[in-house]
């Protein structure tokens, strides 16, 4: 049974025996009488015309708990079969080292057929894995256009870091701490243009391919023996080769007629040849693309060697 009736009933009696409203007429004066003369038993009001028992509404308003159902044993074993359909197996991933051959270091289809660059940052053929202290060159994705490995510590490159990839362009291992270098790292990559090995402990400088037009050794421990002798002769795409701040007692020629830049400076280079830029048997050469050149630093005064710039279209920076 409803309780709005009872409750609206309820509400018109106190409402009505209320000493905040106002007396019926005739009687404003008089709220003591009016007290007095009000003797209801709200108990006994039946608005309905019969009497309400509460104990009934006890139990009408009563709220049963409701107990969770306890599965039979048939049921508890479908449950327990359900679980064990759902339970996925424990994966016990090993230590995550370069040398690392299980699943999920690299991602699929490295050069060695691992799978690849979950340690190094994959974007397009783009492999970045700078400053992550790798010890030695990661396997990398046979799609890899470009490789940065700088500022790692790497000592050592081999001729099975790039095997197989036949889409690198460019390598930037610039701030490693490479010392050696196997002669032959680069010699198979078909389409290599451009390779950085910046601030690193090269004494030697590995063969290159025809194929090079951006070449950085800048602050190395480059001597003039450890260059290839005519090693950029061929290279008939190289625009720009730096070579400062290392060891070298002389210009490493022939240059290419395509070098724009040459930086030397801070080497120890005295002396040029009268053909390191130019060629004194055909006085009509001119090198028109090499607008560059830095030998400041060296123990070289440029004044005493006219003969050597007179095919450039700019003169060298350097000492006077």
């Amino acid at each position: 049974m409803s309780l709005q009736p009872l409750m609206v009933g309820l509400s018109l009696v106190f409402l009505s025996g209320c000493p905040g409203m106002a007396a019926p007429p005739g009687e404003a004066g008089d709220k003591t009488s009016y007290m007095e003369n009000y003797d209801l038993n709200i108990l006994d009001i039946n608005i309905y015309g019969e009497n309400y028992d509460y104990d009934d509404l006890d139990q009408e308003i009563e709220v049963d708990t409701v107990a969770p159902d306890i599965p039979s044993p048939a049921n508890q074993a479908t449950v327990k079969n359900s679980k064990e359909d759902m339970t996925l197996p424990t994966v016990h991933p090993g230590p995550v080292t370069v040398d690392y051959k299980g699943q999920g270091l690299f991602g699929p289809e490295t050069s060695l057929g691992m799978p690849t660059c979950l340690l190094c940052v994959c974007i397009g053929g783009s492999v970045y894995c700078e400053d992550i202290g790798l010890e030695q060159i990661p396997p990398l994705p046979k799609g890899t256009t470009h490789f940065y490995g700088r500022f790692n510590k790497i000592r050592h490159v081999k001729n099975t870091d790039f095997i197989s990839l036949n889409k690198l362009q460019s390598i930037d291992l610039t701030g490693n701490q490479i010392s050696e270098m196997d002669e032959d790292t680069f010699r198979f990559l078909p389409k290599i243009q451009e390779l950085i090995l910046a601030g690193n402990n090269l004494q030697v400088m590995p063969e290159l391919p025809v194929t090079m037009k951006h070449i950085d050794l800048r602050n190395n421990r480059l001597s003039s023996w450890g260059v290839h002798s005519e090693g950029f002769k061929d290279m008939s795409q190289l625009e720009s080769l730096y070579l400062s701040d290392n060891k070298l007692d002389y210009i490493p020629t022939p240059l290419p007629l395509s070098l724009r830049v040459l930086h030397l400076q801070n080497n120890n280079i005295q002396s040029l040849h009268e053909d390191t830029f130019c060629n004194h048997h055909d006085h009509n050469f001119i090198r028109y693309n090499l607008e560059d050149i830095r030998l400041d630093a060296n123990p070289l005064n440029i004044n005493l060697f006219p003969q050597a710039y007179v095919c450039l279209p700019r003169l060298p920076v350097g000492s006077h």
